[in-house]
């Protein structure tokens, strides 16, 4: 009787589920190679190619578009036998700015689960100011924050995020009248880096539009009613940068920077794979 090997079918899940090659490894504290390694053996024990990789992007075979399900279930019932063991809750406190959650977030904590089905997760998204403020005061294990500026440098760095004047594809800006802004509330610093960028350059703005998260920005960029300038791995789908085509001064990256505090194996462990939802750049975009 052929066995699979639980890993390897983790790793391929991954992978299917991230189209990356190496966020999963991050996921997994693995390397790329190794995760190379463990689906060709899945793939040579099932007989069947899973995954296509081409230089650009990672997808699915047909077949393996047909074993995912398969995988998802055997996972899961390996989740649900270890947890008929596992009495012991440990809690992760967690807080993520709203700038980087992006849709990436659910397929990342499904995979915590899976790694720790005992762990509980009690996550705070909110603006990187008042998450570091949480963090400082003991409130939370991790942060996950938009760099802005020189004033701490502790915490490790994890990638530059790019930010772009985002905005439907169809959006006009009549010339002589000022920009169209829809923004945070005051004294959100991405706000603050997009007026500045804008003085600096002499281009006129005005908002027009004052959201209370990034849910709600982007539901007036799709609306059509303003540009706002968003990291790149939150913008809404179906919009796209228009920064090059009205002649916009360009929006500095700003770092997505980890701090921790805690000292638990288990707790630092799911910390590592909900991490592996910001290693990329562009989560499309890595293999």
């Amino acid at each position: 009787m052929k066995t699979l090997d639980l890993e390897a079918v983790q790793a391929f899940v991954l992978v299917a589920d991230l189209r990356s090659f190496t966020r999963a490894a991050d996921a997994l504290n693995s390397t790329q190679s190794a995760i190379s390694v463990k689906l060709k053996r899945l793939e040579e024990r099932l007989g069947h190619q899973l995954i296509e990789r081409t230089p650009r992007k990672v997808r699915l075979s047909p077949k393996g578009e047909v074993f995912l399900e398969a995988a998802r279930k055997l996972l899961g019932a390996h989740d649900d036998a270890l947890g008929m063991l596992t009495d012991e809750r440990i809690t992760l406190k967690v807080g993520i700015s709203h700038h980087i959650v992006g849709g990436e977030l659910p397929a990342l904590l499904r995979h915590m689960h899976r790694a720790d089905p005992g762990l509980l997760v009690e996550m705070r998204v909110s603006s990187s100011r008042e998450v570091e403020a949480d963090f400082d005061r003991g409130a939370l294990d991790a942060a996950l924050v938009l760099r802005h500026d020189d004033s701490r440098r502790d915490g490790e760095t994890l990638v530059a995020e790019p930010f772009g004047w985002m905005a439907a594809p169809d959006w006009t800006h009549r010339d002589g009248e000022p920009l169209r802004l829809a923004t945070q509330a005051y004294p959100c610093r991405v706000r603050a880096m997009a007026v500045d960028v804008l003085d600096a350059a002499r281009v006129p703005w005005v908002e027009v539009f004052v959201g209370g998260g990034i849910a709600t920005i982007g539901a007036a960029v799709q609306a059509g009613l303003a540009v706002a300038a968003l990291a790149q791995r939150v913008a809404p789908p179906g919009t796209a940068d228009v920064g090059p085509r009205l002649g916009l001064p360009p929006l500095p990256s700003r770092e997505i920077v980890l701090y921790s505090s805690t000292s638990d194996r288990r707790v630092r462990a799911a910390l590592r794979t909900l991490v592996g939802a910001f290693s990329s750049v562009r989560p499309s975009a890595a293999l």
